[in-house]
């Protein structure tokens, strides 16, 4: 379990970019930490592997104070994927990239290879094996800089912005990837300003805003409610929009689930005989 309680943090020029957060992640959880730039996302969950320490209050990694671990113990259990990858890659070749904590965490050679290439075929990446990873794409960095925090299998795995670069295709191959390891029993956060992404994956949703938790609840409740989401700086996603229009011209809201798949939406509507669909 990740346990946040009562957690302030001010940076060194006296900002303070968290104030008294309280939150708890179970084993196994899905979460996305949402709210506006500077609102405290990347902030609290620099905390959750000890890059960043409490000014006040503390955070708990299964029972372990943050504060009296270091960065490297606390990196076997939770793996943090930095927003921008650049800040995170090294080395000459993907291969090696993704081998590193292996290496680094004492693996014999034959796991190192074995789990280096399976986690490069999971996320597309196989063909760019000895290749570079200065010379990929935005997206392809990230995915690398993933495939080098998911191949040593922490039992949290922490996701900043992971949408970022991606293209419709990635982000869908993203998202299926995301709920197998969850299925997996892996709790997983991430960081997003994507609403149409979490309002496809329905993760619990944690909405910020000035530092503080605004909102915590289901996708489907969170991101519906008008008043949070403006609260929180973000734009609803457009299927809710659309249900929202429908139930205004007299089709019941019960009817609507503004989260379903489209052709379940599509369905309805025709069963209502809307004229105009595809």
């Amino acid at each position: 379990m990740i346990e946040v309680e009562g957690l302030v943090f001010r940076y060194p020029n006296g900002f303070e970019a968290l104030r008294g957060v309280d939150l708890r992640i179970g084993d196994g959880e899905f979460v996305a930490i949402m709210g506006e730039n500077g609102a405290g996302k990347t902030t609290l969950v620099k905390h959750f592997n000890g890059l960043l320490k409490p000014t006040l209050g503390r955070v708990l990694i299964d029972g372990v104070d943050t504060r009296e671990a270091s960065v490297a113990e606390l990196s076997r259990s939770v793996g943090l994927v930095f927003q921008n990858p650049d800040r995170q890659l090294f080395s000459e070749t993907v291969r090696d990239e993704v081998a590193f904590a292996l290496r680094n965490f004492g693996f014999s050679e034959e796991i190192v290879s074995k789990r280096v290439e399976r986690i490069l075929g999971m996320l597309d990446l196989s063909e760019y094996a000895d290749t570079s990873p200065f010379l990929l794409s935005g997206g392809e960095r990230k995915r690398v800089a993933l495939a080098s925090v998911l191949v040593w299998d922490p039992k949290h795995v922490v996701l900043d912005e992971p949408t970022i670069g991606q293209d419709y295709l990635q982000k869908e191959r993203l998202r299926n990837f995301i709920m197998q390891i969850n299925d997996q029993g892996k709790t997983v956060v991430i960081v997003t300003h994507d609403v149409e992404f979490v309002a496809e994956a329905k993760p619990r949703v944690v909405l910020m805003s000035k530092g503080e938790i605004v909102g915590d609840g289901r996708a489907e409740e969170v991101l519906s409610d008008r008043d949070l989401v403006d609260r929180a700086s973000l734009i609803r996603p457009q299927i809710s929009e659309l249900a929202d229009s429908l139930s205004d011209k007299g089709l019941p809201r019960g009817l609507i689930d503004a989260y379903s798949a489209r052709s379940a939406i599509l369905r309805i509507l025709r069963e209502r005989h809307v004229p105009g669909l595809p």
